[in-house]
């Protein structure tokens, strides 16, 4: 297979993760249009506008003390890996990519950030896939971890009853989804950090079936690089237990931002369960958000918010929803203004970073 037959393959494929993304957001904009055409949508607006703004601004606060927080962790990440970054660069690069990851379809703007790393800190482009790889496990650990430390006050404290959670149909459901999902992410993240943990002679046989194949060899390299990379990680349990203390603040501020929101909607939920339902409610939307069918997981997240909020607490489905879009919007209007100055500082435009999202050629 020559160059350009190969490049035409990633190409197509590229076009078709994009286009299922892009299905997917059609057909999620149709069924809120259903919606709105066939559910009373008055409490949603009433809701929103009987919002506190000031709690709203706390919590705006709260979500972009988070963002030095996410540049520090990819700083220890990349540590581990022998490179260096500086937490103020790579808080922008962050920023950068995460905008991206908004306008550009299927989380293809992770590639941003790799290539700001390449350009800027002369970072390898499987190092920075690699460091990428690592900090999305550790997302995942991060919302399994809070979700479980939720569920445990419940069960601690007698059980939804005992926390002032109504035992609504449809609570047991939504807990025990959450439950399935992070543990599959769980459980699928051990397995591939003992992998690279192990001593295996992969990659010596792998060079040795493709020695004569020159093409093939790039990119080969490029995986088991990417592979060792992950690795080094893996192996260094400082580096581990500093990413992953790292991880539990970024979402921790993340639930509570989610709270704060929830609060700023007078739900009159005690603080207990403001706390539980918070941070159920955004590791459920989080966990949502994982398979990429939508645009920037817009309306997998509010789904999956709402149904939680709705499912463990008396709290009114119209108000749910409205504290779910506050709740999004608000860290997407965040994200979107750090974006915007970091890649108008990195001189990065919007369409450049569209095109650093198709991802880099294997280093030879």
């Amino acid at each position: 297979m020559d160059g350009n037959e190969g490049e035409a393959r990633s190409n197509a494929k590229r076009v078709t993760t994009r286009r299922l993304t892009l299905a997917g957001t059609a057909l999620l904009a149709v069924a809120l249009v259903a919606a709105v055409l066939t559910v009373d949508v008055d409490p949603v607006v009433e809701s929103v506008l009987r919002a506190d703004p000031r709690v709203l601004g706390v919590a705006t606060v709260v979500y972009a003390a988070s963002w030095p927080l996410r540049g520090r962790r990819y700083d220890d990440v990349l540590g581990t890996m022998g490179q260096q970054g500086g937490t103020g660069f790579l808080t922008m690069a962050t920023f950068a990519s995460q905008t991206a990851n908004l306008v550009v379809p299927a989380r293809a703007g992770d590639a941003v950030r790799a290539y700001l790393v390449k350009r800027h800190r002369a970072v390898p482009y499987p190092s920075g896939f690699a460091s990428l790889a690592v900090e999305r496990a550790f997302d995942l650990l991060a919302l399994v971890v809070l979700s479980v430390g939720a569920l445990v006050v419940v069960v601690a404290t007698g059980g939804p009853n005992a926390l002032g959670l109504a035992a609504v149909d449809g609570g047991g459901s939504a807990v025990g989804a959450a439950l399935s999902v992070g543990l599959a992410a769980l459980v699928l993240t051990v397995v591939v950090v003992a992998a690279t943990r192990s001593d295996s002679s992969m990659g010596s046989t792998l060079r040795a079936q493709v020695a004569g194949r020159p093409r093939i060899r790039r990119v080969v390299e490029w995986a088991l690089r990417f592979a060792d990379d992950v690795g080094v990680v893996a192996r260094d349990r400082r580096g581990l237990a500093a990413i992953g203390v790292g991880s539990l603040l970024v979402w921790a501020l993340d639930a509570l931002t989610a709270v704060l929101v929830l609060a700023a909607f007078g739900t009159d939920l005690d603080v207990g369960t403001l706390l539980v339902a918070g941070t159920l409610a955004v590791s459920v939307g989080n966990l949502a958000k994982v398979v990429p069918l939508s645009q920037g997981g817009i309306g997998l997240y509010e789904a999956a918010f709402t149904g939680l909020i709705v499912g463990i607490t008396p709290v009114g489905a119209g108000t749910a929803l409205g504290a779910a879009i506050v709740d999004h919007a608000l860290k997407n209007a965040v994200t979107l203004a750090g974006g915007g100055l970091s890649l108008a500082a990195f001189d990065v435009s919007l369409s450049e970073a569209r095109e650093r999202s198709a991802g880099p050629e294997p280093e030879p």
